[in-house]
């Protein structure tokens, strides 16, 4: 049986993404560390493998994996069951749009590179950058609080876990390190709770991997 190797970083949330559906999946991986605070991303040995420097990158059976929407939808493709999308092609588009309006609307501006520019090129106060961070997600959260209202269940859409709550855990981790007010979104409180609470995403958790420190 091939392995599947994850290489990640315990705080990343697009990492966490994948630990998420691999769980939800049940499938078992190895992971390998690269700690973005060292810049250890940026090692010749990585960009061989990730040519763009970033985390999260999944191997299996020969195949090299990059980006986290892409490795999800593969990862739903090679091991359909249980789903994380909707069968109704409205719905699977519907499930994509929440799951984007965190990694394309929110994750990036408050990525890691973004933050420290922030602070390099601008320099930024750690106050002003915890300001930023509040803007984006507080910003996102208000939309996707809205879709939740309108198709969510126990979940973000209807009464399993799909791809939206691969993508709204880890982003409600990130609003909690930099303590962000989530007192406006309790729909989107309510559904991380209700998915935290299963074993794939708790095993997930960024301060239970292997490189937490």
């Amino acid at each position: 049986m091939s392995e599947t190797i994850l290489h990640g970083y315990w705080r990343s949330s697009a990492a966490y993404r994948v630990r998420i559906a691999l769980g939800v999946k049940g499938i078992g991986y190895a992971q390998v560390t690269h700690d973005l605070r060292a810049g250890e991303q940026h090692d010749p040995a990585y960009l061989a493998i990730a040519p763009h420097g970033l985390v999260p990158a999944l191997e299996h059976d020969g195949d090299i994996l990059i980006e986290s929407p892409a490795i999800l939808e593969w990862i739903e493709t090679k091991w359909p069951a249980p789903p994380l999308l909707p069968r109704s092609p409205g719905d699977a588009a519907t499930v994509r749009a929440m799951a984007a309006l965190i990694g394309c609307d929110i994750h990036p501006l408050n990525n890691l590179r973004v933050l420290t520019q922030l602070r390099s090129q601008f320099d930024a106060s750690n106050a002003q950058v915890k300001a930023w961070i509040a803007h984006w997600i507080g910003a996102g959260f208000g939309a996707l609080e809205q879709l939740i209202d309108r198709v969510g269940g126990t979940f973000a859409f209807g009464d399993a876990p799909t791809l939206a709550d691969c993508y709204l855990v880890p982003q409600v981790y990130n609003a909690e390190r930099y303590d962000v007010d989530l007192g406006d979104f309790p729909r989107i409180r309510a559904t991380a709770e209700a998915a935290r609470a299963l074993p794939a995403f708790a095993a997930a958790h960024p301060e239970v991997q292997p490189d937490f420190k």
